[in-house]
């Protein structure tokens, strides 16, 4: 069983961070664009039980390669000090055959939104910049452990940084709300992700 252990915080300019993790040696993995599909039930039975059905079409730039699919449960959050969470993920094939099955089985798109991400390795972690719209730049550390993390999130200098515990989703759903936004399609006016799905 994977338990995803994460640490992530609002930055006002990533381009900062990633010449921090070039100083460091880290290595560079990809830079990706995404578009992601949270699923529910027409109850929200997802949402209740804190947990996430997602289905992630996700292009890494510059490679030539068909975009890939990746479906991910997340189970509900874990009390510590750093978010931390179940996760069960699978590639596929096909989104649209893969989003068709998941309706058959009674869940629905609920909200769906573009993220642009940068990945980079550094001390056994996985460092990931990220860019949404409307909510803005954020940094993710994902380890094996709190420590590593922690030591990772010091090194770049973001210990001062308030950690977010709260997904991606979780905020745009608030944003959108707070605003009276009905849109639930969130996405980059510039970005080339199309309707592949």
């Amino acid at each position: 069983m994977k338990i995803e252990i994460e640490a992530k915080c609002r930055v006002d300019d990533l381009s900062v961070i990633r010449s921090r993790v070039e100083q460091l040696d880290g290595g560079h993995v990809a830079r990706m664009l995404e578009d992601n599909i949270f699923l529910d039930t027409h109850d929200r039975q997802m949402a209740a039980s804190d947990c996430g059905l997602r289905v992630r079409v996700l292009e890494v730039v510059g490679n030539g390669k068909p975009a890939e699919t990746v479906v991910t449960f997340k189970g509900p959050r874990q009390h510590g000090r750093l978010k931390s969470r179940r996760e069960i993920e699978l590639a596929v094939d096909a989104a649209p055959a893969m989003l068709e099955l998941l309706a058959e089985l009674g869940y629905h798109e609920t909200i769906r939104f573009e993220k642009r991400r940068d990945r980079w390795r550094l001390d056994g972690c996985t460092i990931e910049l990220d860019e949404l719209p409307i909510l803005g730049c954020f940094v993710e550390i994902e380890g094996p452990d709190d420590a590593a993390v922690l030591a990772v999130r010091e090194k770049l200098g973001l210990s001062n940084r308030p950690m977010i515990k709260s997904s991606y989703v979780s905020m745009l759903w608030s944003y959108l709300a707070d605003h009276e936004i009905s849109e639930r399609h969130v996405r980059f006016e510039a970005t080339k992700i199309d309707e592949r799905v």
